[in-house]
Order: structure tokens, then C-alpha cells, then sequence
């Protein structure tokens, strides 16, 4: 046999290599848009794509960027507030534009995963440039109230499917779990505990979220499964469980959002993921949409009944927002064409460099009197606080998952036993079939009448 030379073994390999590539990047990157099932069904039923169809992604990214950098550019020419951009501010005193570079990759980030906005803003502010807490929450839902809601118009305008009845029954718990986080948890806490808290709960569930995710084959679905059937009997009353589930997920994620500025589109998607088995590809635009509804609503309650937002806040607001009305939509965009898999990583890679740069910058095992944060009086207490609540959290975590494989265990036997009976019924129109058919086509015996023969015997004698 004879070998080929050095340069066409060269060119194979690189061709190899090449193809191999374009099938990752095919496969993980651009598997495609999942749309609801009323648009999948009038593109398949029609030839002729109207313009809007044509243009879907093109008006869902344009409309939202244009209309709010309009209103920007016009306000800031006409009030001169450009240099809003060079102030300093924050415990380490930087100029706001580092928040308005940082707010490029995070608002993009916050439309492409099920992390928000204030994922990427809460702890960079608090742990980069020593802004306190109060200031990075209120910005986040400042921030959040334009980004992520022109991120779910993005969303929306392009029909990607949505899990709904998470969309409003979170919504509904989140509320309510905003404003009372608001009143009477988010002022208990010191910015250290803040700080802590916030990055070991999601690090835990990242944690949970990869473990699940080892097996790449595993069955999900597009929406919750068996939402109306599943019910619990509670005072007379017929109660749909899941309701109630995804009820109190919003009320914990509310809790949290108004904690960091961010918190009930995560709790969305772990509920979503690792308890319903709901894709990633799903839950991550249902949590987009459920988070710009829910931090509009932190927004106007911090503002109007809380005595208004952090005066610090509207500073970093103003020279964020140019950024993120495009960012936030352009992750949309490109975020409902990726692969699930690499969605979750996304969620991986940012819940453990929050942890890794909150282990740097607040050090909870140095004390205010050991070169630690002037807040940390108790060391001790933080470190061990911090710790309980990862471990709780990836227990939680890992309860709530072993919960969701035992739910997938009575779908997937649900399934069969429809599969079974469909099966069943099947046959028995085959047989039904199948003896009408021969009953038809068996040939017809004519006996003569016995009249006829004596008739005709008579005749012959």
C-alpha cells in the first residue's frame, strides 16, 4: 500500500479537523430556534412567508435598541450629561463608564442565560469597585427594567416557545416575595453576608445542574408535563400541585431578587430543570421574560413606596442603559439558537466565577480587625454561615433533583401506558377491519327453493 505524501496527509487531517468544527459549531451553536407550536404550524402550513416572517429576528433585535437609544441620545445631547460617564464613584472611586463596559458582556449574558442582569452587575459592583449592596441592587433593578424587558420583547416578537404556566404562577409568587424580601430580609443583612449569600446559592445549584447534566441523552420536555393532572386534595378542594410549586419557587426567587437584584429567574429555571425536566432551551426564555416583569416590579416599589432608589444608582443607570438595549436583545437572539448544553454551561461558568472573586475580594475568614471587610465583625460566623448554605443549598438542590427523576419515572410509565393502550386500540381496528373485509369479500351460495325442484321433478314425470 502505497503512503500518501506529508502534504496530503496534512490537507486530510485539516479537512478532518475542519469538518469536525463546522459539526461542533452546527451542532452546539446554531441547532436552531424553537418557536411556539402556533407558529411552527402556520410556517408549515403556509409557501409564502410574509415580511414580518422574513424579518422576525431583524425587527425583535432592531425595534427595542433603536426606540431606547432614541430617547437616550436625545436626553443626554439636549441635558449635556456625557460627563455622567467620567464621575467617580464606589468605595474604590472609578469612573461609571467601567460599569457601562462591564454591562456590554453582562447584558448579553443576562438575554442569553437564565442569569440576569444583576448575575454579571451585583457582584462586580460590590466585590470589584466596593459599591455597597443597597446601590447594586437598586441598579440591577434600574438596569434590569430596560434590558431584560427589551430582551423579552426580543423574545416574544420572535415567538420562541415559553413555558406559560411557569411564566405565571412564578410571577404571581415573585411578587409577593419581592416585597417582602424588600421590607423585612434584604435590611437584616450586612453587604458581606449579601455578597456571600448570593454567590453560594447559585454556585450550589450550577453544582446540582452539572451533576444532572453528565448524562447529555437525558429526556426533557418542552413544557411541564401532566400540569391539570397532577392534583392534590386540599380542604375540599382539588389543587394542581405544581401550581403551588412553582408558586412558592417564585416567592423564594422574589426573596432573593430583592436581596442582589436578581434571584427568581434562576429559582424559575432550577425549578424548571432540575424538578419538571424541562429543557434548558425553554426554560432559559421563560426566565428572561419572568425576570423583566419581576425586577419592573422591585423597581417601582423601591421607588415609590420605599422611599425612592439609591441616589448613587441613577448615575450608573444612565450610562448603562445605551449598552444594554442592545446587548440584552442581541443575547436573546443568539442564546434561542444554541444547543441546551451549552446554555447550562454558561450558568456553570458564571455561578463559579461569582464564588471564586467573592472568595478573593471578601476573604469571610478575615476579620474587620485582620485586613478583612470593615462589616465582618465575625468571621467565624460568616465562614461557617456561608459553608451551611452551600452544603444545604446543593442538598436542597440534590433533593429537588432526585424528586424530578422519580416525577420523569411516572411520565415516562404514564407514556408507556398510553403508548400501550393507543397500541391496543390500534389492533383492535386492524381486527375490526380485517373482518369486514373478509365478511365482504367471502362468495355468496344460492340454494333453489325446494317449490322449484318438486316443481320441476313434477313437470318431468
Amino acid at each position: 500500500m502505497q503512503a500518501l505524501p506529508g502534504s496530503q496527509v496534512e490537507s486530510s487531517m485539516m479537512s478532518r479537523i475542519s469538518t469536525g468544527s463546522q459539526k461542533f459549531g452546527q451542532k452546539y451553536f446554531m441547532e436552531g430556534q424553537r418557536l411556539s407550536e402556533a407558529e411552527e404550524l402556520n410556517r408549515k402550513s403556509t409557501d409564502q412567508l410574509t415580511f414580518f416572517q422574513k424579518h422576525t429576528r431583524l425587527i425583535a433585535f432592531a425595534c427595542p435598541a433603536l426606540f431606547w437609544n432614541i430617547l437616550w441620545w436625545r436626553y443626554f445631547v439636549q441635558n449635556d450629561l456625557f460627563h455622567l460617564f467620567t464621575e467617580l464613584s464606589g468605595g474604590n472611586g472609578i469612573p461609571r463608564y467601567y460599569m457601562t463596559i462591564t454591562m456590554v458582556f453582562g447584558s448579553m449574558i443576562a438575554g442569553a442565560t437564565s442569569e440576569g442582569g444583576a448575575s454579571v452587575a451585583f457582584p462586580v459592583m460590590t466585590l470589584g469597585f466596593a459599591i455597597p449592596p443597597p446601590v447594586a441592587r437598586d441598579f440591577s433593578f434600574m438596569i434590569q427594567s430596560v434590558g431584560m424587558t427589551a430582551a423579552a420583547f426580543t423574545v416574544i416578537t420572535m415567538k420562541v416557545r415559553m413555558e406559560m404556566k411557569a411564566l405565571f404562577y412564578c410571577t404571581a409568587g415573585g411578587i409577593a416575595g419581592i416585597v417582602f424580601g424588600l421590607e423585612k430580609v434584604a435590611p437584616q443583612l450586612t453587604p458581606s453576608y449579601s455578597k456571600m449569600y448570593f454567590v453560594v446559592i447559585w454556585f450550589a445549584f450550577a453544582f446540582s445542574l452539572y451533576f444532572l447534566n453528565r448524562n447529555h441523552h437525558r429526556r426533557v420536555f418542552e413544557k411541564i408535563p401532566d400540569f391539570e393532572v397532577d392534583t392534590l386534595h386540599l380542604l375540599g378542594f382539588d389543587v394542581q400541585w405544581k401550581a403551588l410549586v412553582l408558586i412558592g419557587t417564585g416567592f423564594l426567587g422574589g426573596v432573593f431578587s430583592a436581596m442582589a437584584g436578581s434571584g427568581i429567574d434562576i429559582c424559575s429555571f432550577a425549578a424548571l430543570t432540575l424538578l419538571f425536566r424541562v429543557s434548558e432551551k425553554i426554560a432559559t426564555p421563560t426566565s428572561v421574560v419572568l425576570m423583566a416583569i419581576n425586577t419592573c416590579v422591585g423597581f417601582v416599589y423601591r421607588q415609590f413606596y420605599m422611599g425612592g432608589v439609591e441616589e448613587d444608582a441613577w448615575g450608573f443607570f444612565a450610562t448603562c442603559i445605551p449598552v444594554v438595549v442592545i446587548g440584552a436583545p442581541l443575547g436573546s437572539l443568539l442564546g434561542s439558537h444554541f444547543h441546551r448544553l451549552v446554555l447550562a454551561g454558561a450558568v456553570y461558568l458564571t455561578d463559579t466565577v461569582q464564588l471564586v472573586l467573592a472568595l478573593i475580594v471578601v476573604q469571610p475568614w478575615l476579620g474587620s480587625d485582620s485586613g478583612g471587610k470593615p462589616d465582618n465583625s465575625d468571621p467565624t460566623h460568616l465562614t461557617l454561615a456561608s459553608a451551611a448554605i452551600l452544603v444545604a443549598g446543593a442538598i436542597s438542590f440534590k433533593l429537588v433533583s432526585l424528586a424530578g427523576t422519580k416525577l420523569l419515572d411516572i411520565q415516562e410509565g404514564r407514556m408507556l401506558e398510553q403508548a400501550q393502550t393507543k397500541a391496543d386500540e390500534q389492533v383492535e381496528t386492524d381486527e375490526v377491519r380485517e373482518s369486514l373485509q373478509t365478511e365482504t369479500e367471502q362468495p355468496l351460495s344460492v340454494e333453489a327453493p325446494a317449490a322449484e325442484v318438486v316443481g320441476e321433478s313434477s313437470y318431468s314425470v
